[in-house]
């Protein structure tokens, strides 16, 4: 994995507002981010910027959190890999950049899968690639862990269903959805402190 990978990845990055005001700008086109164009990844888009607008007023980071954000020693950079169409990343994006904002020591940079093709492929869940992605990066841009695609209690209900029954299906999807507006990025937030807590 070549440093300048990482570097050139940050660099191309960008803030969570431009992320969302590029999302934004272009379901007004009637497109969503990415190669691919359809009209189901743009309702999917649509569905998810609402679902972004809400989060925004309504996530608050714990207490918690915010006093393990402020024993941090050291910057890092939250290199995220994502796409206005994915459900995950509209639930999960929202709790990263509540975190960012909350600490002086983090830095929330934002790339599209698609046009990232050799980073993504560095970061495949099971061979897939799974977006979002959270790459987290010290100061030396040396990368000190992963995470994604979703919390761990998320990755397990996953698991658990496709075992049962083969694929994920519509109604697994209504599930999830319905469990991460109950979760309320906790799980999120417990994930990524612990990740930072073992660096």
């Amino acid at each position: 994995m070549s440093n300048t990978l990482i570097q050139n990845s940050i660099k191309k990055g960008v803030g969570y507002s431009t992320y969302r005001t590029l999302i934004k700008g272009l379901l007004v086109e009637g497109k969503s981010t990415g190669i691919e164009q359809s009209e189901s990844l743009f309702n999917f888009s649509k569905l998810n910027d609402k679902r972004m607008d809400r989060l925004d007023k309504t996530l608050k980071i714990s207490e918690e959190t915010q006093n393990s954000l402020n024993q941090l020693k050291d910057g890092y950079t939250f290199l995220v890999i994502a796409e206005g169409w994915c459900g995950d990343a509209a639930q999960i994006l929202p709790v990263i950049n509540k975190i960012a904002e909350a600490s002086i020591k983090i830095d929330l940079k934002i790339v599209c899968r698609d046009e990232n093709d050799a980073l993504m492929n560095e970061y495949l869940t099971n061979g897939s690639k799974s977006i979002p992605k959270i790459i987290i990066v010290d100061k030396e841009n040396n990368v000190i862990n992963s995470w994604g695609p979703r919390p761990s209690i998320a990755t397990r209900m996953v698991l658990d269903y496709k075992e049962k029954n083969g694929v994920i299906d519509a109604e697994f999807k209504k599930d999830l959805q319905i469990w991460y507006n109950k979760d309320k990025g906790n799980s999120t937030q417990e994930d990524i402190l612990n990740l930072l807590k073992a660096s």
